[in-house]
């Protein structure tokens, strides 16, 4: 891969994990309409994990005192058994990961060899974004510290869906509070914040079964590298931006772009 290429799916990583508008779906559909060749598929998958872990930097750097304190507190409940607001809201965003984590590590190999086709990837964009529209219709005023388990679970099952190319894993679980009854603004925390969980995991499976196989290719060190700095940073301000939006603005500018984008691969597809 060149390094050039890796640059550029990493900005775009950065950018589109944390804005509505899919990662995933963005990766499968850019490389296809530059025409770039084919990674194995070992490699892409591990590829696409390494630009991810790179977004897990750029979030923690931004968020890293709710981070920090979340971990203490955590700490402070298993020690003392008592557990504050920032204990129970870490508990809950682990508890958030299960069902993504067990349909990812199950259903791995039918995920990356069916589920990413331009048709569904167009489909999805559509679909999940004219959901996203009306989730946000709901007036909600619930803050990060209104979460609760009931919040936990349905967030968590609707974060599954996102293993599918196109739904965004931001774009649902947003939707998912939106509808839920809670501000733009904490449904954008709390969605960067149940990031971090599900691809440290996600990055730690990746890399215990590259690295119990055959290694990264010689070839691909200096790509990844290029990926991962470059998906962090673009991740970084990512995550800065679409905080500032959330403050005064709707999701409908992200809502426009999915209809647009998923009308635009039809297009494509129909034309090719």
């Amino acid at each position: 891969m060149p390094i050039i290429h890796a640059i550029i799916l990493g900005f775009i990583q950065g950018l589109t994990e944390f804005l509505p508008i899919s990662s995933s779906g963005h990766l499968v559909i850019i490389p296809k309409l530059l025409g770039w060749e084919a990674l194995d598929p070992s490699i892409e998958k591990t590829f696409d994990v390494s630009l991810h872990a790179g977004t897990l930097i750029g979030a923690v750097a931004y968020l890293h005192k709710d981070i920090l304190r979340i971990i203490s507190s955590l700490f402070n409940w298993i020690k003392t058994r008592q557990m504050d607001i920032y204990a129970k809201l870490g508990f809950l965003l682990l508890l958030t990961t299960i069902p993504g984590a067990l349909l990812g590590a199950t259903l791995e190999n039918f995920i990356s060899e069916n589920l990413g086709t331009p048709f569904l990837v167009a489909t999805m964009l559509i679909v999940f974004g004219i959901a996203l529209y009306i989730a946000d219709q709901f007036k909600g005023q619930k803050k990060d510290s209104d979460f609760k388990i009931v919040d936990a679970i349905i967030v968590g099952a609707s974060q599954a869906l996102a293993l599918q190319p196109g739904v965004s894993r931001s774009g649902i679980t947003m939707t998912a509070l939106r509808s839920r009854g809670f501000s733009r603004e904490a449904s954008a925390r709390l969605s960067f914040l149940m990031l971090i969980p599900i691809v440290a995991g996600a990055t730690l499976y990746t890399s215990v079964k590259t690295f119990t196989g055959d290694g990264i290719a010689s070839e691909m060190v200096w790509p990844m590298i290029a990926g991962v700095t470059t998906s962090a940073i673009t991740g970084f301000f990512a995550v800065y931006i679409l905080l500032k939006i959330v403050k005064s603005k709707s999701f409908t500018p992200f809502v426009i772009y999915r209809i647009a984008a998923g009308l635009f691969i039809f297009a494509w597809i129909a034309l090719s």
